[in-house]
């Protein structure tokens, strides 16, 4: 069997808005910590502690060039809560929350050739479906 892959099937969208412009390595979605942790006890008894931890983290490259990159400092710089969401089309998945913040706005470099931008986001109430 043999799937196919295509990148033009994910969108992001922050604060309602589509971010354009991505670099080779698009986004990573991941949960901040894990579901639970357990300890085991002396005689070998084992407790699940239940992590009700909510938060995720979004990490998004573009490309220096990309025009959704004045857009995300601009939410970095003005500390906005927006939801922000990652979609993939042929997979039917959707991650992030409705509430999330930048946390800072992108690296800038410049050199002979030009650089990506990395935003990185933490989500506030992070799902993954």
């Amino acid at each position: 069997m043999v799937n196919a892959y295509n990148a033009k099937d994910v969108t992001v969208t922050v604060g309602g808005v589509y971010i354009t412009g991505f670099a080779e390595s698009m986004v990573t979605c991941e949960k901040n910590e894990d579901g639970f942790s357990s300890s085991v006890g002396a005689q070998g008894d084992v407790v699940v502690n239940e992590v009700n931890d909510p938060r995720g983290t979004i990490k998004f490259t573009l490309q220096a060039t990309s025009p959704s990159s004045r857009y995300l400092d601009s939410l970095a710089n003005g500390k906005k809560q927006v939801a922000i969401w990652v979609n993939n089309k042929a997979l039917n998945e959707k991650t992030g929350g409705s509430c999330a913040r930048i946390k800072k706005p992108a690296s800038r470099e410049y050199e002979a050739e030009a650089g990506d931008r990395e935003y990185e986001a933490e989500v506030f109430d992070y799902t993954a479906q």
